[in-house]
Order: structure tokens, then C-alpha cells, then sequence
């Protein structure tokens, strides 16, 4: 009995050191794992400021973005197993929700705002509609966690993925740990929808000297620069900023915007200012998408402008706008799409 009671506790020291020795080497190491890695350049468009997130905790890779692409689409992140990341945000819609007001979660539920599109991640100032996340891992935490999103734990999924001999292999090329860690999905899955930039469209072209607008265009751009470029200047088309636009609060939904994140009343229903770019493609509209066209967005801004003590000032008087103005701008809008952004194949389910 005491050999076998000394064998047993041989094995509970070996396995107590070699789970301690595997942690601190994880938590210890010096820099972020590169060793073995095709490293990629971060884009930068011409023209577009520097990106806040460069990636420097987080480098990007072949490797890394690939298995941020597979996380991305795995049913097997969510509680029920068939709603993955890209379930709420998808290509066609610039990585946002297609042709729907707000995003379906697990068990039925439908979740309190519009999916906004990912791209051009890293020159966001912070995420989510109320602002609620300084940082892009944080943000991407959120929904994998909410229990009106996909409702799982980092523990519940890997649990679930650890077996996959192809995800350990990958985790550990990516990551230089054997074992797969919270910290490392939220990585992998910050390097994929980071890498995300969208500046290809008609505009960029005609930035560029490539191409010309029609007259109609031309005219919904200048229509831009005098009444929207305050809000959406160029080249991103949003100045990150929080701002009531005199849309009325759903008396259902009852959601304040920054309000919630801040407890200032002077942020009551201010949402951030979402980019135009891959507008015409991402229906539907505002927050919690109650527009499904952008006519009716332009139509708010004209005619349907709620007074209120926190209202943008700039939006005081709406704006006004003739027909004509109304559809050369739409025109100019669908300009901002980015056809070869929703049909690269980089960005696709993997096989």
C-alpha cells in the first residue's frame, strides 16, 4: 500500500510541476511568440492616418490570421454550437448583418443593437455602439460571453476544441504553448477581423485618379462634404465621436447609447457615428437597425430630426436637402462600396 501510495503521489507532484512549469513558461516569456511564423505587414491605405492598434502584443501572422479565420466560423464558440461569430457578421454585408434590424443570438433570442460591420477595426478609438470597449480583444470578448450573443465560456469552448488535434497544433505554432488559452482565441480572432481593411471601392478609385464619378456622383459628394463631412470625414468616413441624432428611444428596447456606459445624462441616447464606407450593402440602419433603407436614414436627417436636450447642435435645424440632392448623395454612397472587400476569398468559411 505504500509503494502504491508513493507511486500516486509521484504522479499528483509530476503533473502539479509540469502544469506550473508549462504556466510560468507561458507567462514568462519575454515578447509575443514569432519563432516559425510568416509574418504579415499590417495595411495601411493610402491616405489613412495610422492605425491605433498595431498590433505590437499581438503579431500578426499567416498562422495567427488563419486561425482567427477558422475560430471565426466555428459554431462550436457559442453555447449551442451553431452560432458562430460569423452568424451576426457576415461578408455580404460587409461583416455585418444582412438585410436584418437586430442580431439573433442563441436559444431565439435577438439581441438588443444592429451588428456593425468589421473592417477597418484597427483605427477604432473603442467599440460597440455605447463605446463600452477600449480595446479590440475586449470587444470581441463581449458577444462570445453575453448570454444574448453566442453565451459561452472560454472554458465551455475549450473544452470543446482541445481534442481537435488540428486547432492544438495550430494554438501551439501560433502561440508557442502547448495548451489553448483564453487570452489566445481572443488573439487569433483580433489578428483575423483585424486584418480587415476596406479601401477599394469606386471612391478610392477616384481618389486615386483610376476612375471617374458621373455627374450624379459628383454632385452626391459635394452634397457629402457640405452636410456630412462634419461627422464622417474622409477617408474613414466616421470621427469615432458619440452623438444623438434625434432618433426617438424604442420604448421596447429602451437603450440610452453611451448613457448606459458612462451614467452621464448629457450622453443620453448618443451612439457612436458609424463609417459610410460598404453603407449601400449593410442593411439595415442605426443602432438598432430600425431603418432597412438609406433612404430612409437620408429622410430622418431631412424631416424626421427629434429635438431633445442632448441633440447633436449641429442637427438642430436637420439638414435640407432637395430630391435631387437626396438621390445624387445615395448615389455617391453607393460609391463607398467595396465589392472586391465582400468577395475576397481571404475572408470566406475555410474549407
Amino acid at each position: 500500500m505504500n509503494v502504491v501510495r508513493k507511486s500516486l503521489l509521484t504522479i499528483i507532484f509530476l503533473l502539479i510541476f509540469f502544469t506550473t512549469f508549462s504556466y510560468l513558461l507561458g507567462s514568462c516569456r519575454k515578447g509575443p511568440h514569432t519563432i516559425g511564423l510568416q509574418l504579415l505587414q499590417q495595411e495601411r491605405p493610402a491616405g489613412f492616418p495610422q492605425p491605433t492598434y498595431a498590433f505590437s502584443d499581438n503579431p500578426l501572422s499567416k498562422e495567427g490570421f488563419e486561425l482567427g479565420r477558422k475560430l471565426f466560423y466555428d459554431g462550436r464558440l457559442s453555447i449551442d454550437n451553431v452560432t458562430p461569430c460569423s452568424s451576426c457578421h457576415q461578408q455580404i454585408a460587409g461583416f455585418g448583418t444582412f438585410e436584418h434590424d437586430r442580431s439573433h443570438g442563441v436559444n431565439n433570442s435577438h439581441t438588443l443593437r444592429n451588428a456593425p460591420g468589421l473592417f477597418n477595426l484597427v483605427w477604432n478609438t473603442s467599440f460597440h455602439w455605447d463605446g463600452k470597449y477600449s480595446s479590440l480583444v475586449d470587444a470581441i470578448a463581449q458577444p462570445i460571453n453575453g448570454h444574448i450573443e453566442m453565451g459561452e465560456s472560454f472554458n465551455g469552448i475549450i473544452s470543446k476544441i482541445q481534442d481537435d488535434k488540428e486547432y492544438r497544433d495550430a494554438f501551439k505554432k501560433v502561440f508557442g504553448y502547448p495548451f489553448i488559452r483564453p487570452e489566445y482565441i481572443l488573439q487569433a480572432l483580433a489578428q483575423f477581423t483585424g486584418y480587415m481593411v476596406s479601401a477599394n471601392s469606386k471612391y478610392d478609385r477616384y481618389k486615386k485618379g483610376m476612375e471617374s464619378f458621373s455627374i450624379q456622383e459628383e454632385n452626391g459628394y459635394q452634397v457629402y462634404k457640405a452636410n456630412c463631412a462634419t461627422c464622417h470625414p474622409e477617408p474613414l468616413f466616421t470621427d469615432y465621436s458619440y452623438r444623438n441624432i434625434g432618433l426617438p428611444v424604442d420604448n421596447f428596447l429602451k437603450d440610452y447609447g453611451r448613457l448606459i456606459v458612462t451614467g452621464k445624462a448629457e450622453d443620453s441616447l448618443k451612439f457612436k457615428v458609424p463609417t459610410l464606407r460598404n453603407t449601400y450593402i449593410s442593411a439595415n440602419y442605426m443602432h438598432d437597425g430600425r431603418m432597412g433603407t438609406l433612404l430612409q436614414c437620408v429622410n430622418h436627417y431631412r424631416t424626421g430630426v427629434q429635438q431633445s436636450s442632448t441633440l447633436d447642435p449641429l442637427l438642430t435645424n436637420g439638414i435640407t436637402l432637395t430630391n435631387a440632392q437626396t438621390t445624387d448623395l445615395l448615389l455617391f454612397l453607393r460609391a463607398l462600396t467595396d465589392s472586391a472587400f465582400i468577395q475576397d476569398t481571404r475572408f470566406r468559411q475555410p474549407d
